[in-house]
């Protein structure tokens, strides 16, 4: 059965009208005249993620990890534009098995979603100098909520995840400031090709400060990698 998705109106004039673009590597959004880096970019900007990653590369050689990370990319790609068609009514273009096979894991799950906020929308955080694109922001099982739909090889521990938490949370901070409101919980909605599917529910509270430190993490890191270029200007 197909679900008919209500959406709450909200004033969109408070939105920033702005495209993410690559800059040296990093993603920002220019945002009156000023560049915020992506909270995807602040995170995957950690020294220990990219120390992880690298050994991960080193152990299956170059070319394989790229081939998996292009597979992983557009497998998210695929799963995320089905999830977000059939919250609109619209008609699915994903015609490939694995993105198919991922939403009909999830879908379940997106059904105990409804009043959708915002849906694949850019905000931004004055506060915490950041922006980002985000999944949805609609009530979970009545409550209101940051949700982020992600996709993986296997089920994962919660201990792998934290990124995640802090990559909702900002969010959960970009609508607030955006629309005067408090976001209740996140929630992550994880579908695997092992056939998992995972709910992580959080209070947003509490992965506030370690998201503030790996934004001040991220700048210093940033400066210090640009720290000729400044001097030169």
């Amino acid at each position: 059965m197909t679900k008919k998705f209500n959406f709450i109106e909200l004033d969109k004039s408070k939105l920033p009208v702005t495209k993410g673009k690559k800059v040296d590597g990093f993603r920002f959004y220019d945002i009156e005249g000023k560049a915020y880096p992506s909270i995807t970019t602040v995170l995957g900007a950690d020294p220990k993620k990219k120390e992880g990653l690298q050994k991960w590369r080193d152990s299956i050689g170059e070319e394989v990890a790229n081939w998996e990370m292009m597979r992983a990319a557009n497998r998210g790609k695929g799963t995320h534009t089905l999830i977000e068609q059939y919250i609109k009514g619209e008609t699915p273009s994903i015609r490939r098995v694995l993105p198919l096979g991922l939403f009909r894991l999830i879908k379940p799950y997106v059904d105990q979603v409804d009043n959708i906020h915002c849906l694949e929308t850019i905000m931004y955080s004055k506060e915490l100098t950041i922006a980002g694109q985000v999944d949805c922001i609609g009530e979970y099982n009545g409550k209101l909520s940051v949700i982020d739909f992600k996709t993986a090889n296997k089920e994962r521990q919660e201990s792998w995840i934290e990124n995640y938490f802090m990559q909702t949370t900002a969010y959960a901070q970009m609508y607030k400031e955006t629309f005067g409101k408090e976001i209740e919980q996140i929630v992550i909605l994880l579908a695997s090709e092992d056939g998992s599917v995972q709910t992580f529910v959080k209070n947003p509270k509490d992965y506030m400060e370690p998201l503030k430190q790996c934004i001040s993490d991220f700048y210093k890191y940033y400066e210090e990698l640009n720290k000729d270029k400044i001097k030169q200007e």
